[in-house]
């Protein structure tokens, strides 16, 4: 990390790693922490609320006159109107540390009149704090970090999150997905929306894209990503996307090729577009409703196959598959 951190950054920072120090204790036995689901497939534990609660004390005992916004009590702590509001993920990836997955964070973000000027994404189980302040640069712990270099989106890794809960658009994810990754060397989607921004701010893929986010999932990774020299919006490019559902980041040339293949996808599309979306999924699922009526005719059963040696002597090519 740099060595002069601004003062609301070095807060965030000590907030951060209370909230760690509170998931790694749990992690230590996941099995014995209490989970109750918020809806289908969307989890909070004990220690969602346990960190929320730390970071919450940490950032209001520092400046409390400043709002809150939160995901697990929203903006029920801070002042209502602030200028200065702190977006906080106290446990991004609940599903993976339920599970024991290795990858989950803690985001905290502030923003200052509507806009991120300090972040931090804090990786417990490695230790990384991930920090910026805007102007001045993002960091992991002591080194400055830049998004990758490549500029040909079929040699990059690119990360996204899948749809996960009721009502999420599963076909057009589905041929979004496709696209990405008949152009890309590789898809991943480890599970925490903030680690794997913050890991593009590293490097370590790139780009990202994700649909159904919320503000404190993006908060403050979207300054890690800019800070990094890279961009981050909603799927049509526009950068103020924060509330609007989706996002897509990368390094300017990656972040442009990912652009023009997820932007008629966007709910901001375009008339046109949507409609030649729309189109595409009419033919797929006819061509699927064609599929699963011809194939069982044109492929033979066995015993129909059996039938046909008895009346005609005709078994008919040996290696035909059955």
């Amino acid at each position: 990390m740099s060595s002069n951190l601004h003062p609301m950054l070095n807060v965030a920072v000590k907030a951060a790693r209370a909230a760690g120090a509170i998931i790694n204790r749990a992690a230590l036995d996941v099995e014995a922490v209490r989970v109750s689901v918020k809806q289908t497939n969307d989890f909070v534990t004990e220690v969602d609320h346990n960190a929320e609660a730390a970071i919450i004390e940490n950032l209001l005992t520092a400046y409390p006159g400043h709002g809150i916004l939160a995901e697990e009590s929203g903006s029920e702590h801070g002042a209502k109107d602030s200028e200065f509001v702190w977006i906080i993920d106290p446990l991004d990836g609940t599903t993976n540390f339920i599970h024991g997955f290795p990858f989950y964070c803690v985001s905290i973000a502030l923003a200052v009149r509507g806009k991120i000027e300090q972040a931090v994404v804090y990786d417990p189980i490695r230790n990384d704090i991930y920090s910026a302040s805007k102007g001045r640069g993002a960091y992991v712990n002591d080194r400055r970090l830049r998004v990758a270099k490549r500029i040909r989106l079929q040699e990059c890794l690119i990360s996204t999150g899948f749809p996960y809960r009721p009502g999420d658009k599963l076909k057009p994810y589905l041929n979004m997905l496709g696209e990405v990754m008949s152009q890309c060397a590789g898809v991943r989607r480890p599970g925490a929306a903030a680690l794997d921004l913050a890991h593009v701010a590293a490097g370590f893929s790139d780009g990202f894209f994700e649909s159904g986010l919320q503000p404190w999932d993006v908060a403050a990774g979207s300054l890690l990503i800019t800070e990094a020299g890279g961009l981050i919006g909603n799927y049509t490019g526009e950068s103020d996307f924060i509330d609007h559902g989706e996002c897509v980041a990368g390094n300017p040339r990656i972040y442009g090729q990912l652009v023009a293949t997820l932007g008629k996808y966007s709910k901001f599309a375009g008339a046109g577009d949507k409609a030649s979306v729309r189109q595409t999924l009419q033919d797929d699922t006819a061509a699927g409703d064609i599929a699963s009526t011809t194939l069982p005719a044109d492929k033979p059963t066995l015993k129909a196959m059996k039938v046909k040696t008895l009346v005609t002597g005709d078994s008919g090519p040996q290696d035909a598959p059955l």
